[in-house]
């Protein structure tokens, strides 16, 4: 049974979340995608399958997204890592011992930065993980796009949702380098990309694999960015499961 959860991040905003607790000392920390939230469909199939092996896990939402404080446009990568951050920190204090973290694309970048700075990480589950924004804004938008939100300094680069998008989103990502941070991370990591990914180059994480000394990458062939066809959403998920059963 989850319970809501309310937690800070370092500058005393209020966090929402979702925790089960199956009174097991495994437990999955849940990072959600760009604009996303912690009741998306991966996440929500997924709860209940972990906590069913013994795993508890904590959804929640990034700070700007969902029920948590913040406006959307005001989000960024820094904020994203230290939210999980704080979210290791709270399952920590309550008790549990092997903390596995599990980001989805957005959340999968901060992940990665996340694994490579914590040294309370049993294992890492990156799913579809942005490893260079950069690249991911080139193809969206091109070179003149990207000016064009520098020069507006804010974007409606989410208007099927009616978000916007502050330059300083950018401006903040590019501090980071996925890459090198990857070679930090020394913990068992199951990178699971598909493979007709429209959003996130399933190259991305071909390449990731080849940093992190201990991962592995399992590529969903046909399946785009979402996992749309039941058959690509399932196999997904068992990827995920059998790997977390196994730490």
């Amino acid at each position: 049974m989850e319970e809501k959860t309310i937690f800070q991040n370092s500058k005393g905003e209020n966090l929402a979340g979702l925790l089960s607790d199956v009174g097991k000392d495994k437990i999955a920390v849940l990072c959600h995608g760009h604009s996303s939230g912690k009741h998306n469909k991966s996440f929500e199939n997924l709860v209940p399958i972990l906590n069913k092996k013994g795993i508890s896990t904590l959804r929640f939402d990034f700070y700007g997204n969902g029920e948590s404080d913040g406006k959307f446009e005001e989000s960024d990568l820094s904020e994203s890592i230290d939210d999980t951050l704080q979210a290791i920190k709270l399952v920590k204090e309550k008790g549990f011992k092997k903390i596995i973290l599990l980001g989805s694309s957005f959340g999968g970048l901060s992940s990665t930065i996340t694994a490579s700075k914590s040294k309370d990480i049993y294992a890492l589950v990156l799913k579809s993980p942005v490893s260079d924004y950069h690249e991911v804004y080139l193809n969206k938008y091109g070179k003149a796009g990207i000016a064009e939100w520098k020069a507006k300094k804010t974007n409606s680069s989410l208007p099927n949702v009616g978000l916007i998008l502050d330059y300083s989103f950018v401006e903040d990502y590019l501090k980071y380098d996925a890459y090198k941070s990857a070679k930090k991370i020394k913990i068992p990591t199951m990178i699971i990309h598909s493979g007709a990914d429209e959003t996130v180059p399933v190259s991305q994480s071909k390449k990731l694999v080849k940093i992190i000394p201990n991962a592995k990458l399992k590529v969903v062939e046909g399946a785009n960015h979402r996992y749309e066809e039941e058959n690509n959403f399932k196999e997904m998920l068992k990827t995920i499961t059998d790997f977390l059963i196994t730490q």
